[in-house]
């Protein structure tokens, strides 16, 4: 336990600096003002929002879980994805967040294997939706990103999307067998290469395993996109609140474009580069002087009220030792 609340009181610190420094930096004479319009009520929203999320979350979990040929009920899958947001936070970045998920479901009776499948295949679906909407948001919204046309992003959202399809078409039909294994020849370190290895075994029947029942992976597919569209509804809910005229459907690009690269940010839980991110796509939607009070009440809600939950989970479900039992569940996948 004493391991946890080291943990917990570095990220505190972590997280204080991080708010901190975002708030100094966009404050300006305009704040205290535009801050006193703020309606409470939009964070009541903002947190039912995140709610009917999680939960959708849990659900498609239940069903991807169903497809495997086991079986968990509601509680046990929102048990899985509050202790994903505890140890993503908690731990060695993303990777962290996938153990809790394989602990929290081999508590839950379902096999070691299978829970490591179905950890990769929940992170896979996600991005697999957000890659499907990326071409939409560019061809929406020119100004994600100064400087680069309408046409180059549309293109590049085009050609992931396109990449993406490919890679899990070869996956599926054993394209890229002798690839990965030529790739891991190349990999001097026998741990890395053994992490590799079962990273792309798991993909592999992943996919195999969610194209085995097609309706079932369709169903996955869209509460996915639905429990996404929910948690990311938290932050024009509170940009109502401070009386901005809510663009919605390029707030909810441009979080989906926020968050897809947050699934590849090297820092616990994307802290920092989550608020930098914000603050830089939203500092013209909102007015003067909040966008860095909004970026740190949207990570307040969307990511440490959620930790905190699932540090609750993680004690009472797995036991204080959860830092030790996280890393020797590491060592089993």
């Amino acid at each position: 336990m004493n391991k946890v609340c080291v943990r917990i009181f570095l990220l505190t610190m972590f997280v204080l600096v991080i708010s901190g420094a975002v708030i100094y930096f966009t404050v300006d004479i305009n704040t205290i003002a535009n801050l006193h319009m703020f309606q409470p009520w939009s964070v009541l929203l903002a947190i039912l929002a995140i709610g009917v999320g999680l939960v959708l979350d849990g659900t498609r979990l239940m069903h991807m879980v169903k497809i495997s040929g086991e079986k968990i009920t509601l509680k046990q899958s929102v048990q899985v994805v509050f202790g994903n947001y505890f140890l993503a936070m908690l731990g060695p970045g993303a990777a962290a967040g996938a153990i809790a998920q394989v602990m929290f479901l081999q508590k839950a009776g379902v096999p070691a294997g299978k829970a490591a499948v179905l950890a990769m295949v929940r992170t896979i679906v996600s991005i697999l939706f957000l890659a499907c909407c990326l071409p939409f948001v560019f061809l929406h919204d020119e100004g994600i990103l100064p400087g680069v046309s309408n046409d180059v992003m549309v293109m590049v959202g085009s050609i992931v999307l396109l990449a993406l399809g490919i890679l899990v078409y070869g996956i599926r039909n054993n394209a890229f067998d002798y690839a990965a294994v030529r790739i891991s020849k190349r990999i001097s370190s026998h741990v890395m290469r053994k992490h590799f290895l079962q990273v792309y075994r798991d993909c592999k029947t992943g996919i195999q395993l969610l194209a085995s029942s097609p309706k079932s992976m369709v169903r996955v597919f869209f509460e996915s996109g639905l429990s996404l569209i929910f948690i990311y509804m938290v932050v024009p809910c509170l940009m109502l609140g401070l009386g901005a005229d809510v663009d919605w459907l390029t707030v909810m690009g441009r979080m989906m474009f926020l968050n897809i690269l947050l699934y590849f940010s090297p820092t616990p839980g994307g802290s920092g580069i989550a608020e930098g991110g914000f603050v830089l796509l939203f500092a013209d939607s909102v007015p003067a002087g909040t966008v860095g009070v909004l970026a740190v009440a949207w990570r307040f809600i969307a990511e440490y009220l959620p930790f905190f939950v699932g540090l609750y989970y993680s004690v009472t479900v797995l036991g204080r030792d959860i830092l030790a039992r996280s890393m020797n569940t590491e060592h089993d996948i």
